[in-house]
């Protein structure tokens, strides 16, 4: 079963597209200035600001994906940008856009999307680009946000626990990879969960995570341990996913609020305990080790399903 797995998640688009992170990682291999803090491979740029640090962070979305679903594309442009902030440990300032419709009233289900996902998280799009005469339908957005403190792609080390952190009041949303925790979700309620990631972070309970992306588990995983120049082994038996979900699909899935943390063993349970709290799945499935290999591990059988030492994934 784990080769089997291991094999088909080695192939699968939501990974393998994560290699497309490579070009930006090969252009960008610049020396970085003396007093330069600001690391490329995070959720967010990390500016150094005063006492804490600007974030900042752009998604753009398929063109396939805006033209087949476009209420849907302008809700997720919001949503995945307050995900790459929160995962930082950061709060939303605000949002900016771009769109590209083939008329005016092309493009007004996009906005009704953003409009909807801006008013449930309570943030303001402030401004963006707009072209009504474009031979396809286009959309991305960009967050600027704020934290005291930070949780990075860096900082994961050997020793430490994985935990997944799902919202599992959810279900599949039609027949993309998306595990919807939100469009039907109380505003209140999606305001006060994203509040949990700064306040881990401001009481140095967790200091290295990502959010599970459009790669899944499996692929954000990979990318915290590349950023982090580690390993790990995860062990599928104390992954939490839907019943009857086959386990290719829920490792390659994006949930609307999932985040994939490294955290001191002694701070485990108080981590753990903060999510549950507000009735968010959070669970130690794993732990960080030193070389370069990532294990899956179920049922007493182990097996290898990346090499980072071999083949690299985003290149950062």
């Amino acid at each position: 079963m784990l080769a089997q797995l291991s094999a088909n998640l080695q192939q699968s688009l939501s990974v393998l597209q994560k290699q497309d992170i490579q070009t930006a990682a090969d252009a960008l291999r610049l020396p970085i200035a003396a007093g330069n803090e600001i690391r490329n491979g995070d959720d967010c740029a990390a500016i150094p600001d005063c006492d804490g640090y600007l974030l900042l962070a752009a998604e753009g979305m398929s063109p396939s994906f805006v033209e087949r679903d476009p209420w849907f594309a302008g809700w997720c442009a919001v949503m995945v940008n307050l995900s790459d902030v929160a995962a930082m440990g950061g709060w939303p300032v605000a949002i900016v856009d771009a769109i590209w419709s083939q008329s005016p009233g092309a493009g007004q289900a996009v906005w009704a999307g953003m409009n909807a996902a801006a008013a449930a998280y309570s943030v303001p799009i402030v401004g963006g680009h707009t072209n009504c005469h474009s031979p396809y339908p286009g959309l991305a957005a960009a967050i600027l946000g704020r934290a005291e403190a930070l949780i990075t792609s860096f900082d994961a080390r050997p020793g430490d626990a994985l935990l997944v952190v799902t919202d599992m009041r959810g279900e599949f949303y039609q027949d993309y990879p998306f595990w919807n925790a939100a469009t039907k979700a109380e505003p209140e309620r999606l305001r006060e969960d994203l509040k949990l990631l700064p306040a881990i972070a401001q009481t140095k309970l967790c200091c290295a995570g990502k959010d599970i992306s459009m790669g899944g588990l499996a692929g954000t995983l990979l990318m915290l341990l590349e950023t982090s120049s580690c390993g790990a082994v995860l062990d599928l038996d104390a992954v939490v996913k839907p019943e009857k979900v086959p386990w290719e699909k829920w490792l390659t899935s994006f949930p609307s609020f999932g985040y994939l943390l490294a955290v001191a063993p002694s701070n485990v349970s108080e981590v753990i305990q903060q999510f549950a709290a507000r009735d968010i799945s959070c669970v130690e499935a794993g732990e960080v080790t030193v070389a370069p290999q990532v294990y899956f591990k179920s049922k007493g059988e182990s097996q290898l399903f990346w090499d980072l030492a071999v083949n690299r994934l985003t290149g950062f």
